[in-house]
C-alpha cells in the first residue's frame, strides 16, 4: 500500500511541475505515433512494423548486454534502413508532402459561380447517364494539380455541359473508357488514365472504374465520379473512401459540400483546409476500409 501511495504522490508531484510547452509537447507526440500507426494499418505495412520493432528490440538488449559486435551491426542497419524506408514509401510520402504543401500554397483563383454551374451540369449528366447505364469517370481537381493524370488524356479545354460530359462517354465516343477532368469550373481534359487502388479489402463487385477512381482519390485531394455502366449505380470516391448508390439530389448536395463550402469558393481557403483536414477527428478515417466495401 506504502509503495502504491509512493507511486501516487511522485506521479502527482510530477504533473505539478508541467508546464502548458510539455502537455503541448505531449499531445504532439501521441498524435503523430497515432498517425503512425494509421498509417502503416492503411498501407498494409503490419508485417513491416513488426520486423522494424524485433530490430529495435534485439538493438536494445545488444546495448544492455554489451553485445558490441551485434550492437555495431544493428547501428549500420538502421542509418541504411532509414533511406530504404523513404524508399520504399517514396510514393506515399509524396502525397503526404503534396497535400500538405497545397494547402500553404493554394491560391488559384477559382471561381465559385463557375464550380457551381459545373456541378449542376454534372450532377445532369450524370442523372441521364445513370438512366441509361453509361459507365463514366469524372474528376473535380481540388488543390492537388493533375497535370500528370491529364497529359495522359486528351486536352479540351471547354466550358461544362451536360450535353458535351454525355457525348464524350458515348460508348462510342473515342474518350469514353478514360477520365474527364474538371479544372477551375472547366472541362481540362478527357479520356485520361487513373493509377489503381492497391487496396485488397474491396468489394469484389467494384470494377475498374471503381478502382481507377479510389486510386486518384489515395493519391490526391480530387473529387471523383462514377458511374457504373452494369448497374448505373453513382458513386463518389474522396480521400480514398467510397460513397455508393447515391441519388442525383444526394450527388448535388455532396458535391456542393466538397468543391463549394459554406456556398463560396475554396481560394485563400487552402492553408484552414489543411490544418482542419490534418487535426480533425479520425473516426471517419477509421472507418474508411469498412465504407469501400459497401
Amino acid at each position: 500500500m506504502d509503495v502504491f501511495n509512493s507511486m501516487i504522490q511522485r506521479s502527482a508531484d510530477y504533473i505539478l511541475t508541467m508546464t502548458i510547452g510539455d502537455i503541448v509537447d505531449i499531445l504532439v507526440v501521441a498524435f503523430l505515433i497515432y498517425r503512425a500507426i494509421w498509417f502503416i494499418r492503411r498501407t498494409n505495412s503490419v508485417n513491416l512494423a513488426k520486423g522494424i520493432f524485433l530490430v529495435l528490440i534485439v538493438w536494445a538488449l545488444s546495448e544492455l548486454f554489451g553485445l558490441s559486435l551485434i550492437n555495431f551491426i544493428i547501428r549500420k542497419l538502421v542509418n541504411l534502413g532509414i533511406i530504404a524506408l523513404v524508399i520504399l514509401f517514396q510514393p506515399e510520402l509524396r502525397r503526404v508532402l503534396e497535400r500538405v504543401g497545397s494547402g500553404f500554397t493554394s491560391s488559384r483563383g477559382e471561381n465559385s459561380s463557375e464550380v457551381d454551374s459545373a456541378v449542376v451540369h454534372v450532377v445532369l449528366a450524370c442523372g441521364d447517364m445513370s438512366e441509361s447505364k453509361t459507365g463514366a469517370l469524372i474528376i473535380f481537381e481540388r488543390n492537388v494539380l493533375l497535370n500528370e493524370i491529364m497529359s495522359t488524356g486528351t486536352v479540351v479545354n471547354a466550358d461544362v455541359t451536360a450535353e458535351l460530359i454525355k457525348n464524350i462517354f458515348f460508348n462510342k465516343a473515342p474518350l469514353h473508357d478514360g477520365a474527364l477532368v474538371i479544372r477551375e469550373g472547366r472541362i481540362a481534359a478527357a479520356g485520361c488514365v487513373l493509377p489503381l487502388t492497391k487496396s485488397t479489402n474491396l468489394s469484389k463487385d467494384l470494377g475498374m472504374r471503381h478502382r481507377a477512381g479510389i486510386g486518384l482519390s489515395e493519391q490526391s485531394d480530387a473529387v471523383v465520379i462514377i458511374v457504373s455502366e452494369e448497374t448505373g449505380a453513382i458513386s463518389v470516391a474522396v480521400d480514398g473512401m467510397l460513397k455508393r448508390h447515391l441519388s442525383a439530389g444526394t450527388l448535388e448536395r455532396l458535391l456542393r459540400s466538397l468543391l463549394i463550402p459554406n456556398g463560396e469558393g475554396t481560394t485563400g481557403k487552402g492553408f484552414w483546409n489543411a490544418v482542419k483536414s490534418f487535426f480533425k477527428g479520425n473516426k471517419d478515417e477509421e472507418d474508411k476500409s469498412d465504407k469501400k466495401t459497401v
